[in-house]
């Protein structure tokens, strides 16, 4: 059996004033929801359709623990997170490394 990945990410809206952090076992599927707008809520309210950052795990718990993490932060700390490999904010959905 395959080994499963879960990812833990940051989305933002196209002006980069908001910013969504959430966990998936799926990053294209989810942000693809998200673009969509396929379900009501914060990121459908805010334009929210821009992926800026991820990490990847192994386990769901690892990632659960992240994610809890990062939404505990500071907007400063989370700017810093995703400025660390995306300096420009270029939506990392745009590459085919997803």
């Amino acid at each position: 059996m395959a080994s499963q990945e879960y990812f833990v990410y940051i989305m933002t809206n196209k002006a980069n004033m908001v910013l969504y952090t959430g966990v998936t076992n799926d990053l294209k599927r989810r942000v693809y929801d998200h673009k969509e707008k396929l379900f009501d809520g914060f990121t459908k309210k805010y334009n929210v359709v821009k992926l800026v950052y991820y990490e990847v795990f192994k386990t769901i718990e690892s990632a659960i623990k992240r994610e809890k993490q990062i939404k505990r932060w500071r907007r400063e700390w989370k700017t810093k997170l995703i400025e660390r490999v995306n300096t420009e904010w270029k939506d990392l959905s745009d590459s085919d490394d997803l």
